[in-house]
């Protein structure tokens, strides 16, 4: 997992509340075991006609969205079935940061498994960084979000914060604790005295 600093780069206006993660992936792109290729899927029924040609109305297929890295949506993003194919797919589209009112918990959860930054803030604060035109920087080692009139600060717990800022996934995590482990099989092993 990479670690992530700063992020500068152009808003992508999500307007929809109650996105689950099935118009996130839907099921059935599920059949991949990797974590990437995920990307061309994201947000499938909504990008894509009938003919599997892109729908002109969708704001992820106009072109100055096209290198955004920061997704700003509404209330309950992620709900609906637990499947880490969904952040997979923000990540493998070019996404690296999430902004939204609330996340659903597990969604919420995966994002720091995955390396995105799932970011809370009130509804009247997305409402105007939907609007904003130009880059936004997000910075999580300062818990900044600095648009061109104004910063705003956002909370996040340390431990998700620190995951993120060195780039440990799980497997990570676990081996900081490799001598204990290793210390503690030795001593398991050890036959007891009576």
């Amino acid at each position: 997992m990479q670690s992530f600093k700063k992020i500068k780069t152009i808003i992508t206006p999500l307007d929809k509340v109650n996105v689950d993660t099935d118009q996130i992936v839907p099921k059935q792109f599920l059949k991949l075991v990797q974590k990437s290729g995920f990307g061309k899927f994201l947000f499938y029924n909504w990008r894509y006609d009938d003919q599997e040609q892109l729908k002109s109305d969708f704001v992820l297929n106009e072109p100055k969205y096209k290198n955004s890295k920061i997704l700003v949506a509404g209330d309950n993003f992620g709900c609906g079935s637990s499947r880490e194919h969904a952040v997979w797919a923000l990540l493998d589209y070019g996404f690296s940061v999430v902004i939204a009112p609330s996340f659903a918990d597990i969604f919420y959860s995966n994002c720091f498994k995955n390396g995105l930054l799932p970011i809370v803030l009130d509804e009247k604060t997305i409402e105007k960084l939907q609007q904003e035109i130009g880059d936004v920087e997000v910075d999580l080692e300062n818990q900044t979000i600095k648009t061109n009139s104004k910063t705003i600060s956002f909370d996040i717990d340390s431990h998700k914060k620190k995951i993120l800022l060195e780039g440990l996934d799980d497997i990570a995590q676990t081996l900081f604790y490799e001598k204990k482990i290793t210390e503690f099989e030795k001593q398991s092993k050890t036959p007891s005295v009576l």
